[in-house]
């Protein structure tokens, strides 16, 4: 960052500690936000001897708060919310209010979408879908299709099969096969979302989940994975749209095997339940699978392209795969999530993102100096095929 803008990074919560610490380590002019300043202190003592970064404290729920926050932003600041997605907007408007930029690791939902002509106005960059899932999936699918695409496979009416699964899981295996880093109940809320995607070339929607579960290799081990949210957007997004014997594409959610025979029993609650009886069930969860302190998490992320061609032979395959393990305030959650917002930062100040709304990264060569940059923080990557 060439101008020294300053970075007001806003909740210092479980996806926060690593990134931050290390952008902050590396370019000293950052803020730190919170409702208290417990947490923001002890991330303040993993700071290199010499380092540090502001502290300060906000509460969206007082006006005065809030103002005393706005006062301190700048014209050509960064603001970077690690809030709960409902509250981006407030960040959003005070970007606009004061001309900075804003990061988020969410996905871009209408609310965020429609102040597009307001950033653009107001020159300034949102810039949204930099985590780990959405994130880091949305440069190695950048990256494949780009691959794919200077290897003249694409294009030509053959068979592609696109597929991204990540997952956060526990390090060790367990007999119910997952554990929990926050309240289990948007876990149980998201298995009632249908969802859609591409199979046997055509447009598929499942409306439970649990009904598409198939095995997933990775690496000699085998997950259970299944399809998640809506995946057909991102085929325009990740530029196969032209593709027109598109045979498979989605994007979906990984479990560790057995996962789907353990959770039986949870999935026929979560078909009978109302909101109070998901409720009470998050919170039984909550009590008898929660992640102990000094316990490892584990996330798994693998995105693969192939095209194959009349006769069902592979004519260009390639993969992109990380598998972290943490623990502490560096959970592979945290680490893989703060890590790659901190990239986006930094290319925010870079001026890589032209003024207006943008969900994640969309250029191939940019995505390869954010993986250089996580490589460089300790993450292992994996690939097959493709130069990063």
């Amino acid at each position: 960052m060439t101008d020294n803008k300053h970075i007001h990074w806003i909740g210092a919560g479980l996806a926060s500690g690593p990134g931050l610490v290390a952008l902050a380590a590396e370019l000293g002019n950052v803020t730190v936000w919170d409702m208290t300043d417990e947490r923001a202190k002890m991330l303040q003592g993993h700071m290199p001897e010499g380092k540090s970064f502001g502290i300060d404290t906000l509460n969206l729920g007082d006006r005065g708060s809030v103002e005393n926050f706005q006062n301190h932003v700048n014209a050509g600041d960064i603001i970077v919310s690690m809030l709960p997605a409902t509250l981006h907007i407030a960040m959003a408007d005070i970007a606009l209010a004061t001309g900075a930029n804003l990061v988020t690791s969410s996905y871009v939902d209408e609310a965020m979408a429609a102040l597009d002509g307001a950033a653009k106005k107001h020159g300034v960059s949102f810039v949204n879908e930099v985590g780990l899932d959405p994130g880091i999936d949305h440069l190695f699918a950048h990256i494949l299709v780009t691959a794919a695409r200077e290897a003249g496979v694409l294009g030509k009416g053959h068979a592609v099969d696109f597929v991204s699964h990540c997952g956060g899981i526990p390090a060790a295996k367990t007999d119910f096969t997952y554990k929990f880093s926050w309240t289990p109940f948007g876990v149980l809320k998201a298995l009632t979302n249908a969802a859609h995607c591409i199979e046997g070339g055509e447009k598929k929607t499942v409306e439970k989940v649990w009904h598409d579960v198939s095995n997933l290799d990775v690496a000699g081990e085998t997950f259970e994975v299944y399809p998640n949210r809506n995946s057909l957007p991102y085929i325009k997004e990740y530029g196969l749209d032209g593709e027109e014997n598109l045979q498979t594409f989605v994007r979906g959610t990984l479990r560790q095997g057995g996962w789907k025979e353990a959770w039986a029993d949870i999935f026929a609650q979560v078909e009978t339940s109302d909101a109070d009886k998901l409720k009470a069930l998050s919170e039984k969860l909550w009590n008898e699978h929660s992640y102990k302190d000094g316990e490892e998490d584990r996330v798994v992320l693998y995105v693969a392209l192939t095209v194959r061609g009349e006769n069902g032979e592979t004519l260009w395959h390639g993969s992109l795969a990380l598998d972290e393990v943490g623990s502490g305030w560096q959970t592979a959650m945290a680490r893989t999530v703060s890590l790659t917002v901190a990239q986006a930062i930094k290319a925010v100040g870079r001026g890589v993102f032209a003024p207006g709304v943008h969900a994640a990264l969309t250029d191939a060569d940019e995505a390869k100096v954010w993986l250089r940059g996580l490589r460089e923080a300790g993450v292992t990557l994996r690939a097959e095929n493709v130069e990063i």
